[in-house]
């Protein structure tokens, strides 16, 4: 690597270029016209999850698989030696597993038959894109409602009525009949009562939550219920701060996060692990304002199972989206839309014997929770 000469009002001084590629937080990798990788930064290890000694011994298509778009722009920028820039690229691999990253391919003019590769994680903004999607999405479950609260469910009413006046006259095979009009009237009408939890726009109060007291009485039902047969490992970190929310509906929030995780697992050696961690560095920039917000508390909820479609993984917090044969789809968004009004993203890794389901929430503020204290 070359080295630099920078003046600041005081005598020269030399920096070797390596040491500011290795500064930079993004993954910067050069790559020959034979495709072998010729230098790697820092980052660049950690995103790959290979150390820079593997990395330099690989060429880059023993890193992306075959038909990667990254393989294709290094060819183009070989190729025609002009600089291409992609957004939103998805990189798959089974070193890293998918990420969804911008990439931009340079040609290094004093080295001919080398390219500069810089790849920028879009991870946050794919996730609060995602998350809009996921709350207009629930928008118009809520117009939905609406039409069928009055279109649908009063009628059923009528119906249901009816058959309860049948049942009374009715012989013993014939009341089999008007309870089951009785039983689908009443299914249909929870399936909109559902549809309407979206509705409920109130802000919810910003009350410090432990998540662990959370998490713990998730972990009883579930022991006590669905999941009585199945291994629930905990793995938290005991310094967590309090998170600003509704401890209730949290407590829906994980208990249909573990609900699902119990009926996608193998009832032989089924395994579901909930995780706590503080992840400092996660921050958002929030529309209108120049503070960006932390999202510091990861609550990771992971189980063995086969996993998620990949053609469903996009929009599985979608409403009406489900891998269940008997699922209505909304606990999912339902789910996405507690978490939202919470502040907080959520998210879907999912592969064969191991999917996770992970939320970030932001941290209560704790001069707040002094003041309340002292009220």
């Amino acid at each position: 690597m070359s080295v630099i000469e920078l003046k600041s009002g005081g005598p020269t001084a030399s920096l070797d270029a390596t040491s500011i590629l290795n500064a930079m937080p993004h993954p910067v990798i050069t790559v020959a016209d034979d495709l072998s990788i010729e230098f790697v930064n820092d980052a660049a290890e950690q995103f790959f999850h290979s150390s820079r000694a593997v990395l330099l011994r690989h060429p880059l298509t023993g890193i992306v698989p075959f038909g990667s778009p990254l393989l294709s722009l290094v060819s183009q920028v070989l190729s025609h030696h002009a600089s291409v820039n992609e957004y939103g690229v998805e990189l798959a691999s089974q070193r890293f597993g998918e990420r969804a990253v911008d990439i931009q391919v340079s040609p290094i003019v004093d080295m001919p038959g080398r390219v500069l590769v810089i790849l920028q994680e879009r991870t946050m903004a794919h996730k609060m894109d995602r998350q809009l999607t996921h709350r207009g999405a629930a928008r118009s479950v809520v117009g939905m409602a609406g039409v069928l609260a009055h279109e649908i469910k009063n009628p059923l009413s009528g119906i249901r009525g009816a058959a309860q006046l049948l049942e009374h006259e009715a012989n013993e095979d014939d009341r089999v009949l008007t309870k089951l009009i009785c039983d689908e009237t009443d299914r249909i009408c929870k399936l909109v009562d559902r549809m309407e939890v979206f509705s409920d726009e109130r802000p919810i109060a910003r009350l410090p939550v432990n998540i662990h007291v959370v998490l713990e009485r998730v972990r009883q039902l579930a022991l006590n219920g669905f999941a009585s047969k199945l291994k629930i490992t905990e793995n938290y970190d005991p310094s967590l701060p309090p998170v600003p929310g509704d401890q209730d509906q949290l407590i829906q929030v994980f208990l249909n996060l573990v609900k699902n995780a119990a009926e996608a697992t193998n009832k032989a050696d089924g395994e579901i692990t909930i995780t706590t961690a503080f992840r400092p560095g996660v921050r958002l920039a929030v529309p209108g304002s120049l503070e960006r917000v932390g999202l510091p508390i990861e609550i990771c909820v992971i189980d063995n199972g086969p996993g998620v479609p990949a053609d469903l993984l996009p929009y599985l917090f979608d409403p009406f989206v489900t891998t269940k044969s008997s699922g209505t789809g909304l606990g999912l968004a339902l789910v996405a839309k507690i978490i939202g009004d919470h502040g907080g993203i959520i998210e879907c890794d999912s592969q064969p014997r191991k999917t996770i389901f992970r939320v970030l929430l932001p941290m209560h503020d704790l001069v707040e929770i002094a003041d309340t204290e002292e009220t």
